[in-house]
């Protein structure tokens, strides 16, 4: 496990620095923890990428307790900081329920197929029976990717030719998953944003065949944002939670940002668990998220 914090650790140095340096220099040099201090702290979680809601709601949450504690020692008023980041930030994960599908969204770019290869990875060396579902027909090369990290994974893909109905090729690996007994199946879906309506669509189009062919599966929508997009993902995201009703996030490239204050915007925002980051390019970089290690990474 101290492998997978020192990890984590090492891929958040570059927020660290825009998040805990900063404000372990303001407490530094603060005389007291005045307006002053409460309106510089604001700023510096605005610039981690908080976002100015989050980090609003976050400072007037720490000035309430700072009050009430009667705090006035800054190494308390640190860990005030942390525990309001942590609570904010903290949702149960619901329990894996086999069989499942994991219904895999996000735009082009984000590191989609990159997931959804770790994840099937990861399921498949805990013993599970995984199979994967190329519905990404619309963009070129996007089976082919998949096809790699299946091999990698050695777990099998249903995948039809370039342009088929994606529908299809979910109903096609249901009927697999159903007769291979498999636990787990994850569904590629294409990336487009510029239509939402066809996205809309789509999306319907193979929940209603899921619900339909596989009623006994525990369906999960897991929407793949790359965290070095900030705010700006944050608005896609908006628009996929209008299309699809999302139940995680995984948070990709954080190791690649100085903006790691995104993950508690989603989390306030959307009003949306994050589940897994990924904090760097190897096939355990992809780690399951825990509120309390992400938190003590950064501080």
């Amino acid at each position: 496990m101290a492998g997978l914090f020192s990890r984590l650790k090492e891929g958040l140095t570059r927020t660290r620095g825009t998040m805990a340096e900063p404000v372990d220099q303001l407490l530094r040099g603060a005389k007291a923890l005045d307006e002053e201090f409460y309106e510089d702290l604001t700023d510096v979680l605005i610039m981690a990428d908080m976002g100015v809601k989050t980090s609003e709601e976050i400072v007037a949450e720490m000035r309430r307790r700072v009050k009430a504690e009667r705090i006035e020692n800054t190494e308390k008023a640190r860990d005030t900081l942390k525990a309001v980041l942590k609570e904010k930030m903290d949702s149960p994960r619901p329990p894996l329920k086999w069989p499942m599908v994991m219904l895999v969204v996000g735009v082009n770019g984000v590191g989609k197929t990159t997931t959804i290869g770790k994840l099937a990875l990861r399921f498949k060396n805990a013993q599970h029976g995984v199979i994967l579902a190329a519905a990404d027909t619309f963009r070129a090369a996007a089976a082919d990717q998949l096809q790699i990290w299946a091999e990698r994974a050695d777990v099998p893909i249903i995948r039809h030719a370039e342009g088929a109905d994606p529908a299809a090729v979910v109903y096609d690996a249901i009927e697999s998953a159903k007769a291979n007994h498999a636990d787990l199946l994850i569904i590629d879906t294409a990336g487009r944003l510029h239509n939402k309506k066809n996205l809309m669509d789509e999306l319907g189009k193979i929940n209603k065949i899921i619900r339909r062919e596989y009623p006994e599966a525990d369906v999960r929508s897991m929407l793949v944002m790359d965290a070095t997009t900030g705010q700006n993902g944050l608005s896609q995201a908006k628009v996929f939670q209008e299309v699809a009703e999302i139940n995680g996030i995984v948070l990709t490239k954080l190791d690649g940002t100085a903006k790691g204050g995104i993950a508690v915007a989603i989390r306030t925002e959307l009003n949306v668990p994050v589940w897994y980051i990924g904090v760097g390019e190897g096939i355990d970089d992809l780690q399951s998220f825990d509120a309390r290690e992400f938190v003590d990474a950064i501080f």
